[in-house]
């Protein structure tokens, strides 16, 4: 089970206001894959960050305007070198899927786990962000029972109509594979 903090142990705590509490005994069962970057394809900006905890400038840039107002934030975010900075605990709703849907359960935020990569949905994403996320992944999975390996998905496949990300550059069997080879492993080990 998860520490009594819901945190990962290896991500750097950054309390965001924008979440509420899980339904009483909602335990986890999706993770969501999503992409960030701002500006657009812009990396090492800290603008992801900021717009996650209500603290960023929309006059810094013109595309910013859109952002006004805007209130979201996913449980993790994985930047290009691969640190990952946690916003929200895994015992709370993190406001990242918007309307969304998820074998015919709508509101996916009340059940899922959101994991932002910087990136676009047209970039390839870094070795260094691939093992911070297998490494996420494979954390989430043996503390969260009931998340299973195929309840991790992108945000494009909660919400078809809205999103593409986390995208054409990301490689999901290098995903799979690495939890795969993780869990074959921890098997033989049982084993000898």
């Amino acid at each position: 089970m998860a520490d009594t903090h819901h945190r990962l142990p290896t991500a750097l705590w950054t309390p965001s206001p924008n979440c509420a509490p899980r339904i009483e005994n909602c335990a986890p069962e999706l993770i969501v894959l999503h992409c960030v970057s701002l500006p657009e394809g812009e990396y090492a900006t800290g603008a992801p960050q900021r717009l996650f905890l209500n603290q960023l400038d929309i006059n810094e840039h013109p595309s910013f305007h859109d952002l006004e107002g805007m209130r979201v934030s996913p449980h993790l975010f994985i930047d290009r070198h691969g640190t990952v900075q946690q916003f929200v605990g895994f015992n709370h709703q993190a406001w990242h899927a918007g309307i969304s849907s998820w074998q015919h359960r709508n509101s996916c935020n009340g059940y899922s786990i959101g994991i932002e990569l910087e990136g676009t949905a047209t970039s390839d994403f870094t070795h260094a962000q691939y093992h911070s996320l297998t490494t996420a992944c494979r954390w989430l999975l043996a503390c969260y029972p009931s998340i299973g390996f195929d309840a991790i998905v992108g945000h494009m496949e909660i919400a078809p109509t809205r999103k593409n990300d986390p995208g054409t550059g990301f490689d999901w069997l290098t995903l799979y594979q690495a939890l795969h080879d993780q869990a074959l492993h921890a098997h033989s080990a049982k084993l000898y």
